[in-house]
């Protein structure tokens, strides 16, 4: 009873996992558009020196016209020229320094040993003197406001009232003490020496720069600035049909447009809004379910791949929606070809392109100028598509992100060429959201493995890693079963050129064919290619037992594989290679000597299953064509011929190729490829196929 219960939740999976991928569409349906932005779309596309195909546009509302940014910037330049730098007055500096002047020019009048008559008058007269220059005012000059030795205007503030100066009309410390020698009179040079000195310890500037206040007036000036100039009243013509749409309409068909996405935000029913989007992004979902089910069974009825699509689109969009709540500069920064490179190398070129499209096409809704986003993602992608079609080597993912860069170029600078008509005024420093995006496009490749460990998928990169023959599992084949290793290895070969030839995954075959044989490792001497001696241990066994142990190399085979964590297509290979044939060998020898005895044709035939792919149906045909060629005691043309024909036809008319997609056409060419290659493997002269 505990056991029941410790297994429903896999009963009922698998009860009810027809039905999980309906309920992941509609979770990512509802995820995706719970997250897009909610105010209605503005309905037409435009661009400067297009012309406008549309009808007469005319305005359902007053609205004002918008400065270009190089208008608004322009603005805020001259505004920012016309504010003068603020400076303080600060009248109580003086006094401080008025009580120690006179503290000191009686201490040193006094050790100087002038008349002691004459002391109170030059107190009274360098007093009175410095104490004007003081209420002038002494200014400290600020370096970022000067222009040279120029002198500069500011706003001087005293008792918060604001008057202009010119900086030549206040004293410097340097001025104020020029001023006081060509106007102080002192009776004797040595008394001017003594004032002088003790005059110039004494000045200090009282109007002292006010950062902080000059940088709000600024701020709030800059922000002050209007961002518009004119208006377009209601049911005034903005442009009529077939009219080119110059730099003044440009800008009132933005700010048309600006107003109406304002105006949506408060009066738009976000909830018609959210049904829309159900309904678009929904029905995008269901055509690819349908072109899934139509195309890619494989795919449809594996709900861990199909859960990584659904999360590759949920994704892409989140972070489309994400770009546009941050108010990016630029939408193009988000890496959108990432998506046909990690669908192009763990699935193919079709679903590629197809799931590229559909995301740039939910996603042109949410962006500006949807239709130039859609070229430009749409080119890109293809290119992507294209310049990945085998990854086998790591570079061409940097080859990968060159050719893709250079088709946002390409189609950058045409486009610009079309609207502006000129490279001088082409924005360039608009290219560099594209440069981003591709150098983001290299997470790729960290993204793919980690695809492949969470939903058990097997990319042309693992399967290149599997290939390896200092894999090792691969080393102990080659080292406890050597015969069968240099079998696997031809297996391989022979598989790999013949589906090459008639289309299919020459990688993904070349791995199945390395380790098909590989639960041989358990009993290598049981089997022929392995034997080096006259002996065979099958001679002290019973057929029946025999046949167990040739038989069993495809369970442990599986057994060894999973305990690898090889994928499940490659372990497909093992599982299939021999279909449900019977081990003719003992069978018929098991006939032949006990004729008296009931036999039970199972112990002696595969578990199977037959092969079910283009892949595992060729692999099959090759292992048995090369096995079977090992016993040809003189090969040639003919017999090489015979026996390729003999076999292939064998496994026909034992229905063992019923569940794959070869066609008599495949088979003619399989053929063809393998005669070819045991000809050159065995030295015969090929003069033979000229006749065939």
């Amino acid at each position: 009873m505990a056991k029941i219960k410790k297994n429903s939740h896999k009963v009922l999976y698998r009860k009810y996992s027809s039905n999980i991928k309906y309920v992941m569409m509609v979770l990512t349906v509802l995820i995706i558009t719970f997250f897009l932005p909610k105010q209605p779309r503005f309905r037409y596309e435009f661009e400067k020196g297009k012309v406008w195909l549309n009808k007469d546009l005319i305005s359902p509302f007053s609205f004002a016209i918008l400065k270009t940014n190089p208008q608004v910037l322009t603005d805020k330049k001259d505004a920012l020229e016309n504010i003068l730098p603020i400076y303080k007055y600060n009248p109580e500096m003086f006094s401080g320094i008025e009580d120690a002047y006179l503290n000191e020019f009686d201490v040193k009048w006094k050790s100087s040993a002038l008349p002691e008559n004459e002391r109170q008058k030059n107190k009274s007269a360098s007093h009175k003197l410095l104490s004007n220059i003081y209420a002038k005012g002494i200014i400290a000059l600020n370096a970022k406001h000067q222009q040279g030795d120029k002198p500069y205007d500011i706003s001087l503030l005293n008792n918060n009232t604001s008057k202009t100066y010119s900086t030549q009309d206040l004293f410097t410390a340097q001025s104020a003490l020029e001023y006081f020698k060509k106007s102080y009179k002192a009776s004797n040079p040595e008394v001017m020496e003594m004032v002088l000195n003790l005059v110039k310890d004494h000045l200090r500037p009282n109007i002292i720069f006010d950062e902080r206040l000059t940088n709000i007036v600024e701020r709030n000036t800059v922000n002050s600035i209007s961002t518009t100039h004119g208006m377009v009243q209601k049911g005034e013509l903005i442009i009529a049909k077939n009219n080119v749409i110059d730099e003044e309409t440009y800008q009132k068909l933005q700010s048309f447009k600006a107003t109406y996405e304002a105006q949506t935000k408060i009066i738009g029913d976000r909830k018609l809004v959210y049904i829309g989007q159900l309904l678009l992004v929904g029905f995008n979902l269901t055509l690819l379910m349908v072109f899934l089910y139509m195309f890619r069974k494989d795919i449809f009825s594996d709900n861990r791949q199909l859960s990584l699509l659904l999360l590759v689109i949920t994704t892409m969009l989140l972070a489309l929606t994400w770009a546009i709540k941050l108010n990016l500069p630029s939408l193009y920064y988000i890496p959108f070809c990432i998506v046909p490179i990690i669908i192009r190398i763990l699935f193919d070129t079709r679903l590629a392109l197809y799931l590229h499209l559909l995301v740039i096409l939910i996603a042109g809704f949410f962006v500006p100028n949807s239709f130039e986003f859609v070229f430009f993602q749409t080119t890109a992608g293809m290119v992507a598509i294209y310049s990945i079609r085998n990854l086998v080597k790591r570079e061409q993912l940097l080859l990968s992100a060159l050719f893709i860069l250079s088709a946002y170029l390409i189609c950058f600078v045409g486009i610009g060429l079309l609207r502006e008509g000129s490279f001088s005024t082409m924005e360039w420093e608009n290219f560099v959201p594209f440069v981003v995006s591709v150098l983001l496009s290299l997470l790729a490749y960290p993204l793919i493995y980690a695809f492949e460990q969470l939903f058990g998928i097997t990319s042309d990169v693992a399967l290149i890693e599997l290939t390896n023959t200092n894999n090792k599992l691969l080393r102990d084949l080659a080292f406890k079963a050597p015969g069968t290793f240099q079998h696997s290895l031809q297996v391989a070969n022979l598989a790999e050129a013949a589906i090459f030839k008639i289309g299919g995954n020459s990688l993904l075959v070349r791995a199945g064919a390395l380790y098909h044989d590989i639960g041989k490792i358990e009993n290598p001497q049981y089997f022929i290619e392995n034997q080096n001696t006259g002996k065979s241990p099958h001679d002290k066994l019973p057929y029946e037992q025999s046949a167990q142990i040739i038989i069993k190399h495809v369970i442990k085979g599986i057994e060894i594989a999973r305990k690898h964590q090889l994928p499940e297509s490659v372990v497909d290979f093992i599982r299939t290679h021999h279909g449900n044939t019977r081990v003719d060998y003992f069978y018929q020898s098991f006939l032949k000597n006990s004729p008296e005895k009931f036999v039970d044709e199972n112990i002696f035939r595969y578990p199977g299953p037959i092969p079910f792919s283009k892949e595992t149906g060729v692999l099959m045909l090759a292992d048995s064509v090369e096995a079977a060629s090992r016993s040809l005691k003189n090969p040639d043309a003919q017999s090489i011929n015979d026996l390729v024909e003999r076999i292939i036809n064998y496994k026909l008319e034992q229905n063992q190729l019923d569940n794959c997609d070869l066609t008599l056409k495949d088979l003619e060419t399989i053929k063809l490829i393998f005669k070819t290659m045991l000809m050159s493997i065995y030295h015969v002269r090929i003069d033979y196929l000229q006749t065939v």
